[in-house]
């Protein structure tokens, strides 16, 4: 094909800057032009230069690198959190004859092994990846060894503290790109404000010009809202349904309860609904998405995990039957409809109490300020460079694991720590063949290391077990060179190979001296948070409240300003502005204050503090609440659907 000696003469001869991406987007695409920013993007990464895209939800992100993979002479790497969009893409890409794999964590050892072999063997010229493949020093081992032309990262926002989805695991992806050489890196992102994007531009050295930034708003997207009681919600979801015009349907709710129960309601008033949810089946998940592709008038009644990843086109209506929690995920949610250019409606469902419920996540989150000061405690017991368990340090500080996270985040930022590379302690190893039959294999140089690492191996009920810091010391070598004997030996196909008990390293940068002091700063870094966390969500509420344009409001938060409002927002058909009463406060009454004290009896060390007692009664479980099976405590989420700042006042008042 004329297209692929067009890539292998450009592979050979690298200059890329010469050819027509055009061609290539006719021939292998069977597309007939690029849309908005697309050529922009990849022709500054043909000219070698790294990129930042913000494109909106549907606006073509993964040509951008797609497209250019086929004409770097390597690998192109698509970091991704959505295995979703990973599968679908692979098998698309599949389809027109385009060499794609993907590794994520459903994947076996031996189907890691064999894709690996694969991308060696050049059969792939893009390889997708799930972030927490980057805790897997065996990948890293694999990777590194890769000559990478383009690093990907899909979801950039994740990298930045400010955006409303922080991954601090994504702040490690910059120091990696440099760590594998990557030649160009790509960060792409539909939800970034012009803060999200400085932060995205600093951490992978792009230059102010090379972010492209298109126009946000799609004028076939028609944005509504109305506010109404809690007895009004489901009558007002049902007869919308009912009396548009049948088309493909989300209905996005907070919990997965919501999810079950409003798809039997829609089912018992005669509208066929799917609930689906984090905690169905997997098999049950895929059948769901499978559907809901394949039909023009499928209702799913869905938590955020639906629709992540789905490259559906001709997605009529999004109803937010509860509010999003900010408008960033308000943006990808809704940026789902209509991507085929028709005319969608996007509507959003207010009852004012239902932002208790979102509230009360936020604050569940926030740690003690004792627990904080024990982590730290526990870091201190390490000295220059060491590796810690982060659900070690969760189970005993009692933080969520997300916020541990988030706070060696923060001490790698204010430079205290520095990350080094993950690993796992021990390795588990079924042998294919029997070690004797291994060497016989093995070229006589690396024999003797070979036999060596094989030596350390002890025997288990059903698999082998290496210890690979012990082997590492009797051997008097390094960590790396065992792990990669091991790798090679995998990718041979003569062991199997299963790792666990994950650490991450760490190096002191300068060691706290004030543990409380710090500790204190932390903890207040966490309640800033969560006050940004509260304040997404009332400016999702001021949208609602339809006190100008909604298109154009929603626009200018993410830096784009219209000329003109859209002309049929509620709005600007007149039906707005709404007013939103503020929730009415509540008294505990005395039978709270009875339950504090049977706990405070039962759990003496549990109940210490205001915030403790909160959580316990708004049901907003801890690590520790969890393992002392307070959980399952028939009181647990008494005051499930009062605001948690009243419940903290009246059970103490202060949160520590």
């Amino acid at each position: 094909m004329e297209t692929e000696d067009l890539a292998t003469n450009a592979s050979k001869s690298l200059d890329l800057e010469a050819i027509d991406p055009r061609e290539v987007l006719r021939e292998r695409f069977q597309l007939r032009s690029f849309r908005r920013g697309q050529r922009a993007v990849i022709q500054r990464l043909l000219q070698g230069r790294s990129v930042a895209a913000v494109f909106p939800t549907g606006g073509g992100k993964s040509l951008c690198y797609q497209l250019p993979s086929l004409l770097f002479p390597g690998i192109t790497v698509v970091v991704s959190p959505l295995i979703a969009l990973m599968k679908d893409q692979c098998d698309s890409l599949e389809k027109r004859g385009i060499g794609a794999i993907r590794l994520d964590s459903t994947q076996t050892p031996t189907e890691f092994r064999d894709c690996m072999r694969r991308i060696r063997d050049g059969h792939f010229k893009l390889l997708y990846v799930a972030p927490e493949r980057f805790f897997n020093e065996q990948f890293i081992a694999s990777l590194s060894t890769l000559d990478i032309s383009l690093f990907a990262i899909d979801e950039a926002h994740c990298i930045s503290q400010w955006g409303h989805n922080f991954r601090p695991d994504y702040l490690k992806l910059a120091d990696l790109t440099r760590r594998f050489s990557a030649q160009r890196v790509l960060a792409l992102t539909a939800t970034a404000t012009p803060t999200v994007l400085a932060d995205i531009r600093k951490a992978f050295g792009i230059a102010r010009k090379d972010a492209i930034r298109t126009p946000f708003h799609r004028r076939n997207l028609h944005l509504r809202s109305i506010v109404l009681s809690s007895q009004e919600q489901y009558p007002h979801l049902r007869s919308q349904i009912a009396s548009r015009p049948a088309g493909a349907t989300l209905v996005y709710v907070t919990t997965q309860r919501a999810a079950e129960d409003i798809a039997q309601r829609l089912c018992d008033d005669g509208i066929t609904a799917t609930a689906y949810h984090a905690g169905m089946e997997i098999n049950r998940r895929m059948e769901v998405q499978h559907a809901f592709q394949k039909s023009k008038k499928d209702v799913v009644v869905a938590t955020i995990a639906f629709g992540m990843g789905i490259d559906k086109s001709n997605i009529r209506y999004v109803y937010h039957f509860h509010p999003p929690k900010s408008l960033e995920a308000y943006a990808q949610e809704i940026g789902r409809a209509g991507r085929d250019g028709k005319e969608s409606l996007c509507e959003l469902i207010l009852v004012p109490e239902d932002r208790v419920t979102i509230d009360n996540f936020v604050y569940g989150d926030t740690p003690s300020r004792s627990g904080v000061r024990q982590m730290i405690e526990l870091l201190r017991g390490n000295r220059d460079e060491f590796f810690v368990s982060q659900y070690r340090l969760s189970a005993e500080s009692d933080i969520r694991i997300s916020v541990v996270r988030t706070l060696l985040t923060y001490l790698e930022l204010d430079g205290y720590l520095q990350a080094t590379s993950p690993r796992y302690e021990k390795y588990k190893i079924h042998p294919i063949l029997d070690f004797k039959s291994i060497l016989k294999q093995v070229d006589a140089p690396q024999r003797p290391f070979i036999s060596a690492v094989l030596s350390q191996l002890t025997k288990g009920r059903t698999w082998f077990l290496l210890n690979v810091t012990l082997a590492a010391d009797r051997l008097q070598t390094d960590r790396k060179s065992i792990v990669s004997a091991i790798q090679w030996m995998a990718e041979q196909g003569w062991i199997e190979v299963k790792a666990s008990d994950l650490v991450h390293g760490y190096r002191w940068i300068k060691e706290p001296k004030n543990a409380k002091r710090l500790a204190d700063k932390l903890t207040e870094q966490m309640v800033q948070r969560e006050t940004s966390e509260v304040n997404r969500l009332d400016a999702v509420l001021q949208l609602a409240a339809a006190r100008s344009c909604q298109a154009a409001t929603l626009a200018a938060h993410f830096g784009d300003e219209m000329k003109q409002d859209c002309g049929h927002c509620s709005y600007c058909l007149g039906e707005g502005p709404f007013e939103i009463p503020q929730p009415s406060s509540r008294s505990l009454g005395g039978s709270a204050a009875r339950i504090v004290d049977e706990m405070i009896a039962k759990y003496p060390d549990r109940m210490v503090t205001a915030r403790q007692r909160a959580k316990f009664l708004c049901g907003l479980s801890t690590p520790a609440m969890i393992r002392s099976r307070m959980t399952r405590e028939p009181h647990f989420g008494v005051c499930s659907e009062m605001p948690f700042a009243d419940v903290l006042q009246a059970v103490g008042g202060e949160p520590d």
